[in-house]
């Protein structure tokens, strides 16, 4: 038997189609049929790799008794949150504001317009200290609904228009607005164990960006050595795979020792970019290591075979969170022998009593080896000890917003270490997405949806992180190829930004005017200013307008870029930790933003050494293009000749330009500058 998710898009929702639950995709069907029938709408919301998801699944959503009742009494909605951000985060809102916390799984009850009228996460198959059952929950919902229901839906109204678009409180483009933040981030600084407060620590990706910006910008080397203390305490804990590479989700506690297992695209391409940039400031070969793995990692562990990335790996296996990943002494003597066994358990920090559950222990490498060699022997054995493992099922959905990501960090990182097959993976994907992902609506807009799979598009819209990454994916892509076909994609999806993402108050909303279904545009046209697990949609789509601002000359572009800046620098000085995406683009206002224009032959090694030279520098606001002199295609080459026939770098910063250089130790110095 199988309900009504048998033909959906995202495996998690295909996780639930053999439930005794009769589920139904969101959408406005889901709602006109509550309707007619006169029940209400219960949201389930959740994502493959959610470990407490997959419990609440099996213990609730599995049991014929509990599945009957909820067909009875309701039109169950189960929602991928990563298809469909723009639900989660309406709904998530509500939770936060109803109960004071939110997370997953989370369950909310609405009236048969969508509107909330209670909400929580996982909710126990029997009452567990005061928190009450689901069958509980279940029946006293549908017992207001039945005898109170004007109540119900007079507070249902309420909570709606609490959630309502309210014009965010905003501040300016200002260099105070950066100094008052970097003031309160500091206040927060772990410097004993990296990171930003208690635990759980998750990686900080953009904040660490912005302060490895803010160092390039101002010298400030506070800022630097909390980036690099960070990013040093992650690369050598239990969060970053010893074996194979890239990074879990979060450590559980302060010293970044135990994670949580599940391993999410985002992150990793996030992490990439900044532990490729960190290395770009300061020769850190970790740095350098790290990147090259998490890139490798990528390719190995999520690209598909349409050719872009998958979502995410799942934390458990075996039916238990962290078995693939887990060891023993007992286990590394079994595998490497006695000798090699315990040196291995002394580098990689296994122990008797373990770190992790069953006296295992996640591996960390708090120190190089100084046999590297032997090392590397020793990882490779164990890796291809643990390849035999039961494996983490995989999410192989591919969103939008987070393949931009996967594009740029790849992209970058493929021309600054010298990796054409990072690089060949970027553009592979970048044209999967404008071939499966990309649409021409009939007002001749280009439209994204946010996911596919299996090469075949979904149905839900792209909200404005998927226009704003994949537009910087695409920016990035030209930058390091020199194909203008990227830049004119890019300048597309960020034109259906600007017209079709408008909001009230001269910023971006996150979902398109045209495109919001009736149910959620009752609810709240949504403007989240604060960066989650991904920089904030209106934080990043700045990003990606001051770049093409800079490569067009548009002042249109960066007016607008500097007006989404401002609901994210609202919060900024209060909570810096949550705008890290945005002080980061400030950063490169400030800077100019600096436009490099490398003009040479095709295949010229002159003109390779000095776009390398750009692309290396540390500078937060360096915009690159490169090209045939007097290219007409790209305006920042336009005009641009070479010198006396050799190739050359033409640098523009604040509307102002310097004599072209043909030296690219003369650009560096001057980039550096």
């Amino acid at each position: 038997m199988t309900n009504r998710l048998a033909s959906a898009t995202s495996p998690y929702l295909q996780q639930h189609a053999g439930n005794p639950v009769d589920w139904v995709e969101w959408g406005d069907a889901a709602f006109e049929e509550a309707a007619a029938r006169g029940v209400p709408v219960l949201v389930s919301v959740g994502y493959a790799a959610c470990h407490w998801c997959h419990v609440m699944a099996h213990e609730s959503f599995e049991d014929p008794a509990t599945a009957a009742f909820m067909n009875e009494h309701f039109v169950c909605v189960k929602v991928d949150r990563e298809e469909r951000p723009d639900v989660d985060a309406v709904y998530m809102a509500a939770t936060q504001a109803m109960t004071g916390s939110g997370g997953w799984p989370m369950t909310v009850f609405t009236t048969p317009t969508g509107e909330p009228f209670f909400c929580g996460t996982y909710f126990p198959p029997r009452r567990v200290r005061g928190t009450p059952s689901f069958t509980e929950v279940l029946a006293s919902v549908a017992a207001a609904w039945t005898t109170r229901r004007g109540e119900v839906e007079e507070s249902a109204g309420i909570i709606a228009e609490a959630l309502a678009e309210r014009p965010a409180e905003g501040e300016e483009v200002e260099p105070s607005v950066v100094d008052r933040a970097l003031t309160g981030l500091t206040t927060t600084f772990d410097a004993a164990r990296g990171g930003f407060g208690g635990a759980p620590k998750f990686p900080p990706s953009m904040v660490l960006e912005w302060l490895l910006r803010h160092h390039a910008r101002t010298g400030d080397a506070q800022a630097l050595a909390m980036a690099e203390t960070t990013l040093d305490a992650m690369a050598r804990g239990g969060m970053y795979d010893q074996l194979a590479g890239g990074f879990a989700r979060y450590s559980v506690d302060a010293a970044w020792v135990v994670p949580h297992f599940e391993k999410m695209l985002y992150d990793n391409a996030l992490l990439l970019r900044v532990y490729l940039h960190a290395w770009r400031a300061t020769g850190s070969a970790l740095a350098r290591r790290i990147a090259t793995e998490t890139a490798q990692w990528m390719l190995d562990e999520l690209r598909t075979g349409e050719g872009g990335f998958a979502s995410s790996l799942d934390a458990d296996s075996e039916g238990r969170e962290g078995a693939f990943y887990a060891w023993s002494p007992a286990q590394l003597r079994e595998v490497l022998g006695d000798d090699d066994g315990a040196w291995a358990a002394y580098v990689l920090g296994v122990t008797d009593e373990g770190t992790f559950e069953h006296g295992t222990s996640v591996l960390q490498r708090r120190a190089d080896p100084t046999d590297g060699g032997r090392f590397d022997d020793v990882r490779a054995r164990l890796r291809a000890d643990r390849e035999r493992r039961p494996r983490p099922a995989r999410d192989d959905k591919v969103v939008s917003g987070w393949n931009g990501l996967a594009v740029a960090a790849l992209a970058e990182a493929g021309g600054l270490l010298d990796r054409p097959d990072l690089l060949d993976a970027a553009t592979e994907a970048a044209r999967f997405l404008l071939e499966t992902h990309a649409r021409r609506a009939p007002d001749g807009s280009v439209r994204l949806v946010r996911a596919s799979r299996d090469g075949a598009a979904g149905s839900a819209p792209g909200v404005l992180e998927d226009y704003a990454h994949v537009a910087d994916g695409l920016l990035t892509l030209s930058a390091i190829t020199g194909e203008q076909v990227w830049f004119g994609a890019a300048g597309e999806l960020l034109e259906t930004a600007l017209v079709h993402f408008a909001a009230t108050d001269g910023g971006l909303r996150d979902t398109a005017d045209d495109e919001t279904d009736a149910v959620l545009g009752r609810i709240r046209a949504l403007q989240d200013p604060a960066d989650g697990p991904t920089p904030a949609g209106q934080s990043a789509a700045a990003g990606a307008l001051l770049t093409y601002a800079a490569l067009t000359g548009s002042l249109r572009h960066r007016e607008a870029a500097e007006r989404a800046l401002r609901g994210p620098l609202g919060i900024a000085t209060r909570f810096p930790r949550a705008a890290g995406a945005a002080l980061a683009v400030v950063e490169a206002l400030l800077d100019g933003p600096r436009e490099v224009a490398v003009v040479g032959r095709d295949g010229d090694p002159a003109r390779r050494a000095l776009h390398l030279a750009a692309l290396r520098s540390s500078a937060p606001g360096v915009v690159v293009a490169v090209g045939e002199p007097g290219g007409d295609g790209l305006p920042l080459l336009r005009d641009r000749p070479l010198v006396s026939g050799v190739a050359a770098a033409y640098v523009c910063r604040g509307f102002v330009c310097d004599l072209p250089t043909t030296s690219p130790d003369a650009l560096a110095r001057e980039l550096g500058r």
